[in-house]
């Protein structure tokens, strides 16, 4: 039987990649998680996981090397999706060192790991995801983005600590594809979004927001940050396709690939699509919070997905409306049973 190992199940990316998998394939899909990691976005699996039928948890540390040495020993995943990260951008300028660590020494660990594991057993040769992340290109000046979008070969301009580990992560991935013969690639996914999106990312803490408006636990006031960033968005669910496709359709060791979505527009304008679903549209009133703004902001986010596309056939299918429609109804869903903890 083959068998996918996924490290940040429980993220709005793994939990739906699980979903892909279990749906799509005959796969085993093991999620490694940490032991207090919050397991909304895989409630749906739970019932499965207690009856061993195909999903199955363990428990490890992108910060504990012996954790993810005996994971990848007990396991012997056939692909392995390295999701788990440090991802809010924000939240790196507070915990610099915590995000470098878990994000660039964490994807060191695990890929160590699989090379131990690889010398020990020669037969032994994984398919393997790193997930980077459109951030490594930061702020790219208006003079200098391509004609047709950001490039693979486009410089990296890290704009947060996120970034910075970002590019760490991509690095690696092709050092070890280069430098042991593993069969690595790495992702730089631009925005993508949809229902379980944690709530610290723009479009998300919006939905939020206006779905505690509509149910009168709030002023209707929406508290916002940067709303001039432009930003290329792609559906969570077409992301985890690409992601599938990307470890089945010939991989090459070593590439990297820019992922991206077909809808550009501006973080304001994302707002207002938003706030046009909402029953309290004509009463909503928009409100910058200083506390939202990063010290430097990525801009000018426009992929250029033409090498991935080339590869793999991989076409965005969901409409951004249909995403932001979907996130919002997610956050309605949690807002009426209760389970948010702030705006």
């Amino acid at each position: 039987m083959t068998r996918a190992l996924i490290t940040g199940i429980t993220g709005m990316v793994g939990s739906h990649l699980a979903d892909f998998l279990l749906e799509n394939t005959d796969w085993d899909v093991y999620g490694v998680c940490r032991w207090r990691s919050p397991l909304d976005n895989v409630e749906h699996l739970l019932d499965r996981v207690n009856r061993k039928d195909r999903v199955f948890f363990d428990y490890a540390d992108l910060n504990d090397e012996m954790s993810l040495i005996t994971v990848i020993k007990k396991v012997k995943p056939d692909y392995v999706f390295h999701l788990a990260a440090q991802s809010y951008p924000l939240t790196s300028f507070t915990a610099p060192i915590d995000t470098l660590n878990t994000n660039i020494l964490g994807t060191c660990r695990l890929l160590e790991a699989i090379h131990l594991i690889m010398e020990e057993d020669k037969e032994y040769k994984p398919v393997i995801h790193v997930c980077a992340s459109s951030e490594v290109f930061g702020r790219i000046p208006a003079d200098q983005k391509p004609e047709n979008g950001i490039n693979e070969e486009c410089r990296f301009h890290p704009a947060s600590p996120y970034a910075i580990s970002k590019v760490g992560t991509d690095l690696l991935g092709r050092y070890y594809a280069e430098a042991y013969g593993m069969t690595v690639m790495t992702t730089r996914m631009f925005t993508h979004t949809g229902p379980r999106r944690g709530d610290v990312f723009h479009e998300s803490t919006f939905a939020k927001q206006i779905a505690m408006i509509e149910e009168g636990l709030i002023e209707p006031k929406v508290m916002v940050g940067n709303l001039e960033s432009l930003r290329t968005y792609a559906d969570v669910r077409d992301a985890v396709r690409a992601y599938y496709m990307l470890v089945t359709c010939d991989p090459i060791p070593g590439e990297y690939y820019n992922i991206g979505g077909s809808y550009t527009c501006l973080v304001k304008d994302t707002l207002n699509t938003l706030i046009s679903y909402s029953t309290m549209k004509d009463q909503i009133k928009v409100v910058i919070d200083p506390e939202r703004l990063r010290p430097i902001d990525a801009d000018l986010q426009i992929p250029d997905c033409s090498k991935f596309k080339a590869h793999t056939g991989w076409e965005p299918e969901i409409p951004y409306e249909k995403t932001m429609k979907d996130l919002l109804d997610y956050w309605r869903q949690r807002v009426k049973k209760g389970k948010f903890l702030t705006r």
